[in-house]
């Protein structure tokens, strides 16, 4: 409670849920490190979405949410304040002005399943795929014929789902994300776990 509470004292601080490489422990969580190291950023816990939404590896084991609230599962990720630099700065690592991602609002809660009274409950944001891409990637990830299990779909981005996952410097480097994403919305849904450097180098497969 007091975590959040203080996230919610700077007016000038952005509220950034994180579900994927930027958590604890994950590849890109050097630069959320460096920004707490500054007093540019400040972990507030672990959060929940309250609603549903699609969460699945793309190329190369990149995770992506999908802003399809209600297909999916709820996803647990780390709720972080940032000031308006480091803001910028994630802004950049995501993409946002290349069409990687967008910057969305979403419903988080706090705890994983404490009393409810120790609950609380605020807007966020968060990078979701971004809108020229997503949809697509979703009904390739099973979305428009959704089942109760949720298909390829999950909630939490672990090391099981980080297995296979390729950083950004050893990724092919003669195509774009954008191009690398393409070509993996093209391939064969049976192909999402071994989509590697072959699939990225061979651009005449894109659809």
């Amino acid at each position: 409670m007091g975590a959040a509470a203080a996230g919610k004292a700077d007016e000038n601080q952005a509220l950034i849920f994180t579900y994927g490489t930027l958590k604890k422990g994950f590849s890109n969580h050097g630069l959320l490190e460096e920004m707490m190291a500054t007093g540019d950023a400040s972990y507030l816990g672990p959060y929940t979405t309250v609603d549903e939404y699609p969460l699945l590896c793309g190329p190369f084991r990149v995770p992506f949410l999908l802003n399809f609230p209600g297909s999916g599962h709820r996803v647990s990720g780390e709720l972080y304040a940032v000031s308006p630099a480091a803001l910028q700065r994630m802004d950049e690592l995501e993409g946002t002005s290349k069409g990687h991602y967008e910057r969305l609002p979403v419903k988080v809660e706090s705890g994983g399943g404490g009393r409810e009274e120790e609950r609380v409950v605020m807007w966020a944001e968060a990078y979701y795929a971004d809108r020229s891409y997503a949809e697509e990637m979703w009904r390739r990830g099973g979305g428009g014929k959704e089942v109760s299990g949720g298909g390829v779909f999950f909630g939490n981005y672990s090391e099981k789902e980080l297995k296979g996952y390729v950083k950004r410097k050893d990724r092919p480097q003669h195509i774009s994300f954008l191009e690398q994403i393409r070509l993996f919305i093209c391939s064969p849904s049976s192909s999402s776990s071994s989509f590697s450097a072959a699939n990225a180098s061979d651009s005449n497969n894109c659809c």
